[in-house]
């Protein structure tokens, strides 16, 4: 029997821990109970309605209560409910690894499957120190990636994770990570870029610090660079012009491998499947999830080019006498093994869901929809900023993050102890009050990112941003 309200909120207290969670919020507060989904809103427990401006967790990219993809969930749970991918294999994993392949830029055609991102980051950083012991550089092994950036809460993911404050309780980490500039072009000279440099001088003076680090760190011991397309932690900084062509070229001069981090930025979230398409370059992997599904499902990939994959066709791996999985022992004069996987990575249902998903993705143009509103979106939002608050709106497609600034004219920020009152004391609490669930969030500078479904238009961008002003208009003078 279904609980009511009062029974939800006792046993949600009681025994549900919560994911980055301060339960010491809800001691004296009702904790939050979303009970169902309709397109683009969400409804709690009391019947209230909300504009789920965050997709969730940037995942709901068709929004709520698609009933083809719950019954292709179904369906596929009553024909094969599981079958792990270890050594052996199941349509919906085959089928739709070949569509992503298809999808995804240059000769990226090989899917490994995970549950998540964060596997899909761990699998990928495996895969780099894997891939240069078979071809004989076993010393690449170290990992750069930018301030600020959030790429997953594993012990592998967190210390690739350029957010100290977010890392230091779980310390120590996986060692050999490295930290390289963001492309925050607001605070660029904050950041040590040189005073007066032009959007795409900034880009390439930041893309060069990658190949400074690499020189720092011994070209031989550099393994990959991994990079979202629009840096999520921070409030979405999406890079200049010709950003990531450099960053490619100098991974070609050092033989290092260019890992784009798609977690977020896949499947619609920039107005293509890959934020690499939208910005012109190709990588040697792309890490993704969420959108995939669209959270119908969890699902994750890491998608490799044909070059990564080549080692474990035509090397030969030393006799193992250890114990992984029935069939999945390498023996002496086999193809190397790449000795990683996961139970439910590339779980039958979440493949079909997957598969029903991108379906719907191509039926309905929702990457047109995405192309064809993202121009009126930023335009909506750009209206925010005559607040005296309002510092900076940055972003692309339906990605964006509004920064909040106590000093317009100077960007002065605020002190942490006014970021605790004024994001999670009022803001956070006020725009769900208001009908709007959204991120406020001060990983770095404090910011209230937006990330709608994707089948929003104009009506939705009006509604977020009617209530934005009247919240930050509130937010501006309380400090």
């Amino acid at each position: 029997m279904a609980m009511d309200p009062a029974q939800l909120q006792r046993a949600a207290k009681d025994h549900l821990w919560m994911h980055f969670t301060r339960h010491s919020s809800y001691a004296d507060a009702d904790v939050p109970v979303i009970v169902r989904g309709e397109g683009p809103y969400i409804y709690d427990s009391n019947g209230k309605r909300y504009l789920d401006a965050l997709a969730g967790l940037f995942v709901s990219q068709l929004g709520h209560g698609r009933t083809e993809l719950a019954e292709a969930a179904a369906k596929q749970a009553q024909e094969l409910a599981f079958m792990p991918l270890w050594s052996y294999a199941h349509p919906p994993a085959i089928e739709l690894a070949e569509r992503v392949a298809g999808y995804a830029p240059g000769n990226l055609n090989r899917v490994f499957f995970t549950s998540g991102g964060g596997e899909a980051v761990e699998t990928a950083w495996k895969l780099a120190k894997n891939y240069f012991k078979l071809i004989g550089k076993p010393m690449k092994h170290k990992v750069l990636s930018r301030t600020i950036a959030y790429h997953g809460t594993t012990q592998g993911a967190l210390s690739i994770t350029g957010l100290p404050l977010l890392k230091q309780q779980f310390e120590p980490l996986v060692p050999s990570t490295f930290r390289v500039p963001n492309t925050n072009y607001y605070r660029a000279e904050e950041h040590g870029a040189p005073k007066g440099l032009s959007l795409e001088e900034f880009g390439r003076w930041a893309a060069d610090q990658v190949a400074v680090q690499i020189e720092n760190e011994g070209p031989d011991t550099v393994a990959a660079v991994f990079m979202e397309p629009v840096q999520n932690a921070g409030g979405c900084f999406p890079p200049p012009p010709g950003y990531f062509q450099r960053v490619r070229e100098i991974c070609d001069e050092y033989d290092v491998l260019m890992v784009s981090d798609e977690v977020i930025c896949a499947f619609g979230r920039l107005g293509h499947m890959f934020g690499a398409e939208r910005y012109g370059y190709e990588p040697d992997m792309i890490t993704c999830a969420k959108g995939i599904t669209s959270g119908y499902a969890p699902l994750g990939a890491m998608i490799a080019s044909d070059k990564l994959m080549e080692p474990f066709l035509h090397q030969t791996q030393w006799k193992s006498s250890a114990h992984i999985e029935p069939g999945t022992r390498a023996e002496h004069g086999a193809g190397a093994m790449f000795a990683h996987g996961y139970t439910f990575g590339g779980h039958p249902v979440s493949t079909a869901v997957a598969l029903a998903n991108l379906d719907i993705f191509e039926n309905e143009k929702v990457l047109d929809n995405v192309r064809g509103n993202q121009d009126a979106f930023r335009a909506t939002l750009e209206r925010l900023t005559d607040l005296p608050i309002v510092g900076d709106v940055r972003g692309d497609g339906y990605f964006y993050g509004i920064e909040l600034v106590k000093d317009k004219a100077t960007k002065e920020t605020f002190t942490d102890e006014e970021c605790e009152r004024l994001l999670y004391g009022f803001v956070s609490k006020q725009l769900y009050a208001e009908g709007l669930y959204c991120r406020a969030d001060d990983r770095g500078d404090p910011v209230v990112q937006i990330s709608p479904p994707l089948i929003c238009t104009q009506e939705h961008f009006d509604e977020i941003e009617h209530i934005l002003r009247i919240v930050l208009d509130k937010a501006g003078t309380l400090l």
